[in-house]
């Protein structure tokens, strides 16, 4: 699976940006799909994390509230919708596709769960 995030920019405290994730590969509709985060010298962190029939989904608890993440199968497209962005929300926004294991599900919040990354697009929320 390949992965191309795009969406981000520059936006002001309180504004909406939506990011989206164009996956390739025939898996896509057999992985969990997530949106990670990395801040400036700090590991990713967990943001949002959608099954892939998009019937459960899970959200860091910094962002639950405000942010909603999405998939369209038939596209081969995530999203993750955020409203009333604060200026720590400014990171590199990765997503993330995260297959089965032989073992079953890997926890949708950990990195090790996830296989395929995207190459990150800049968010940055002024105040």
């Amino acid at each position: 699976v390949q992965l191309q995030a795009s969406g981000g920019g520059l936006v002001q405290a309180g504004g909406s940006l939506r990011l989206s994730c164009v996956a390739s590969g025939r898996t896509f509709i057999s992985c969990n799909m997530g949106w990670f985060r990395q801040f400036p010298g700090k590991e990713r962190e967990f943001v949002a994390a959608i099954t892939p029939s998009g019937g459960s989904a899970d959200f860091a608890d910094s962002v639950k509230g405000r942010f909603t993440i999405s998939r369209d199968n038939a596209k081969s497209t995530v999203y993750l919708q955020m409203n009333s962005l604060k200026p720590e929300d400014t990171a590199v926004y990765y997503c993330t596709a995260g297959p089965r294991r032989a073992t079953g599900w890997g926890p949708i919040r950990s990195l090790r769960s996830y296989d395929y990354w995207g190459q990150g697009t800049q968010v940055t929320v002024s105040s």
